[in-house]
């Protein structure tokens, strides 16, 4: 996450509340943590394994929503918030497709100016 989001303007990372979150100014572009299942039994259904999931939730673009998350594993729509989805971290994570999904987030969230200043790189770079 650290090496994606270095790459995005302005972007800075801190402690949440749980977890680790990555932000442009004050709006949260991407955040991961591992949900505490009793104060949030929605997660149980994304365990692997028996084990609770490491998630990371973020922000897409309403139009896309429904297209990355009726698949299911490894995503899904996060209980709050109309554009935000989760994905479950973990071995079987695709890092250039989650790269992708954070500089969309980071595009939702950023201020204009800063967008015009992404630039995409080739997978594998």
């Amino acid at each position: 996450m650290r090496p994606i989001c270095r790459e995005l303007p302005e972007a800075y990372e801190e402690l949440a509340w749980i977890g680790i979150r990555w932000r442009i100014r004050t709006r949260t572009i991407a955040h991961v943590y591992v949900p505490d299942l009793e104060r949030y039994p929605v997660y149980a259904r994304h365990m692997v394994d028996g084990e609770t999931p490491t998630v990371m939730t973020f922000r897409v673009p309403l139009e896309d929503l429904l297209g990355l998350t009726a698949p299911g594993f490894p995503y899904f729509k996060a209980p709050w918030g109309d554009d935000v989805a989760g994905a479950v971290l973990g071995d079987h994570t695709d890092w250039t497709e989650i790269a992708e999904l954070i500089t969309d987030s980071y595009c939702e969230m950023a201020p204009k100016f800063l967008v015009a200043r992404v630039t995409l790189r080739p997978p594998g770079s």
